[in-house]
């Protein structure tokens, strides 16, 4: 109903409320939270025409639901991402195009491998 608040839990709120505050309190509260839900909603609205009239006609283009903070799970994002590119082979790395720029210089006692070449492999460092 309300993202997880059932009738239930709603009921069951008020009944503890009205335990809690006791019957002579109790419409006091009442009035004084639904002030505080108005002065919410004039704040929130007050809030989105000031945004309306910053972001102007690109307001109603934004999809407001995509920007929800809830729907960022760290588990599909990293998935989607490692899902979106395809993989790079050697044979594709190899088959890329020789950049145009000058070759990088070597560092003295570093050895330069060709494309052919397979870097080397330490077994006990792994």
């Amino acid at each position: 109903m309300f993202n997880g608040i059932t009738f239930e839990k709603l009921l069951l709120i008020g009944v503890l409320a009205a335990l809690l505050i006791g019957p002579e309190r109790l419409p006091r509260a009442a009035e004084g939270l639904a002030r505080f839900v108005k002065r919410a909603k004039e704040y929130m609205r007050g809030a989105q025409s000031r945004l309306r009239d910053e972001m102007g006609d690109e307001f109603d283009e934004v999809d407001w639901r995509k920007l929800d903070p809830r729907q960022y799970d760290p588990r599909r994002i990293i998935r989607e991402a490692l899902l979106d590119d395809a993989p790079v082979t050697p044979a594709a790395a190899v088959a890329a195009p020789a950049r145009a720029a000058a070759p990088m210089p070597t560092p003295v006692g570093r050895v330069v491998f060709s494309a052919d070449d397979l870097p080397p492999y330490d077994a006990e460092a792994t």
